[in-house]
């Protein structure tokens, strides 16, 4: 079984709309959402939930008011504003402990909070796990381990040999837990200062945790001196351009519809998106691997 995760050192490269393209291209596939922050994947897949299991991450507060004398230390010294009039807002609230620590009664107690759920559904291209955050939840790195545990748990049950994994933009904890022991990442990128600056930044973490990585240059029209300086900067790192995708307004109408851009008419989009498709394909399941081939 391989993993592989399509992810962009920035939001709105268009990393969501090729990962629904590779999940209709593929055969025996499971697909994971890890942008559980900002999940959208399910806007084109329209899933059937099949089932539903809640996610705990954190810790929040809870005040025993039997043993509670309202002697107010709790609230003065809670940096984030998160206790008023011996109440918790479980918004404001960062986790710290800071107030069970310092009640004199011991009256608080941190317990573990209800941070979102995440989902086994049925989709038209197959089986698909994700995720929804709740509102200022936090330990979304802990969440997108977790849905992708049960995606790999999935394709083993299921004898699926690839796990498609969407995920989330940037840097951080949750990108380093979606692409940590993938076989190949595909990072997709646009041709604009922020791109390229948020191209590298991610480029430079896949490399750090010795994973192979694939760009793709989305909407490489809109600037083709950018598009050149991508390509020139991958070349330069040894990196493999699997493809660039010229803009269309299609591919907007494709997401409006509900559909991934393979599914709706965009001739010169759908064959780039299909040989991206296998190039990476033949990359993951080819006897010597060759990112160049």
């Amino acid at each position: 079984m391989k993993q592989l995760t399509i992810i962009s050192g920035k939001g709105g490269t268009g990393k969501t709309t090729l990962t629904a393209a590779f999940a209709h291209l593929a055969d025996h596939a499971v697909i994971a959402d890890c942008d559980v922050d900002a999940a959208d994947l399910h806007l084109i897949l329209t899933p059937d939930i099949i089932k539903q299991e809640p996610f705990y991450g954190g810790l929040l507060p809870s005040i025993d008011y039997d043993r509670c004398t309202q002697c107010g230390l709790c609230e003065q010294q809670c940096r984030f504003g998160a206790i008023h009039s011996v109440k918790v807002d479980p918004v404001s609230c960062e986790g710290c402990g800071v107030c069970a620590y310092v009640c004199p009664e011991q009256a608080i107690s941190m317990k573990e909070r209800l941070s979102g759920n995440w989902f086994l559904s049925e989709t038209r291209e197959g089986p698909m796990v994700h995720a929804r955050l709740g509102i200022a939840a936090e330990n979304s790195g802990k969440l997108v381990s977790m849905v992708r545990q049960q995606a790999k748990e999935l394709a083993e049950k299921e004898k699926k040999n690839l796990v498609i994994i969407d995920g989330p933009p940037g840097i951080g904890c949750p990108v380093i837990a979606s692409i940590g022991g993938v076989n190949l990442v595909l990072v997709v990128t646009e041709p604009t200062l922020s791109g390229i600056h948020d191209l590298k930044r991610i480029l430079e973490v896949a490399t750090h945790f010795n994973i192979p990585a694939m760009v793709c240059v989305n909407k490489c029209d809109i600037n083709a001196e950018n598009t050149l300086a991508i390509e020139g900067y991958c070349a330069g790192k040894g990196i493999a351009i699997a493809g660039s995708i010229p803009y269309a307004p299609e591919v907007t109408k494709a997401m409006l519809n509900g559909l991934s851009v393979v599914e709706y008419p965009c001739a010169e989009v759908t064959v780039e998106v299909k040989r991206i498709w296998r190039k990476v394909e033949e990359y993951l399941f080819a006897e010597s691997h060759n990112l160049f081939a």
